[in-house]
């Protein structure tokens, strides 16, 4: 009977606590990643918001276990300064305008946010959706003209596209990802591909986290065959399987 006790009482150290592994993962993702992770995996908590906002709960010790950005400047920043485990790319993006259906002020091209009057809407300067549009503004040159028209700034892409499918806005600068949930309210106008910004998003798993393997087998999940297969047709672009 010790003998027996003594074993079940190692057994119960070595399981995991009541409930601990059925609980699902935080995960901070990217707002534009809002439509895609929850098919991906529809049993985890998810945040979605601005990268700089997640990375930033992340340097404040909020609790999360796996972090996604739209931009590899926030992944890897945290990881150089230990506060996550080694970041992997999983997808890429592309830059369009969106306009409401109705495209009020007839644009055709980016080149017509130029003109008078037009109302635009950006990422705000420390999001990776306004740090991209204004690196293709300076790429084509027209950052000046674009800039006088833009009425908003945007703390994350999904604030753009709700203004211009409400019809607050003429134009926005979005991922092409974001234009398939608002198809029927919007039309896109596409921009050059010479002066795309390379766009890749990042995961990885937080080193605080108390669900380390469950964390890594999500970012398994992701990568999986069945992952990119979504990733891909939500409009991602996915690196070749390694």
């Amino acid at each position: 009977m010790r003998r027996l006790a003594a074993a079940a009482a190692l057994v119960a150290l070595a399981l995991p606590a009541a409930g601990a592994a059925g609980a699902p993962l935080t995960v901070l993702a990217a707002a534009s990643l809002t439509s895609v992770l929850p098919r991906i995996d529809g049993g985890e908590r998810y945040s979605f918001a601005g990268s700089d906002q997640l990375a930033l709960q992340i340097r404040q010790g909020e609790p999360a276990d796996v972090y996604a950005a739209a931009s590899p400047k926030y992944t890897e920043l945290l990881y150089r300064d230990g506060l996550l485990r080694k970041p992997v790319v999983f997808a890429t993006n592309r830059l369009i305008v969106l306009v409401p259906k109705s495209n009020p002020a007839h644009i055709k091209s980016v080149y017509d946010l130029r003109r008078p009057r037009v109302k635009i809407v950006v990422g705000d300067s420390t999001v990776p959706i306004g740090i991209y549009t204004r690196q293709i503004l300076d790429a084509l040159g027209i950052t000046a003209d674009v800039t006088k028209n833009v009425v908003s700034e945007e703390t994350d892409v999904k604030g753009i596209v709700s203004k211009v499918a409400l019809g607050e806005a003429d134009a926005g600068f979005v991922y092409r990802t974001d234009a398939k949930p608002v198809a029927s309210a919007t039309r896109t106008i596409p921009l050059p591909a010479w002066a795309q910004p390379p766009i890749r998003y990042e995961l990885a798993v937080v080193k605080a986290s108390k669900h380390r393997a469950a964390a890594a087998a999500f970012i398994r999940k992701v990568l999986s065959k069945r992952g990119r297969l979504l990733l891909a047709r939500a409009g991602f672009g996915v690196p070749k399987a390694r």
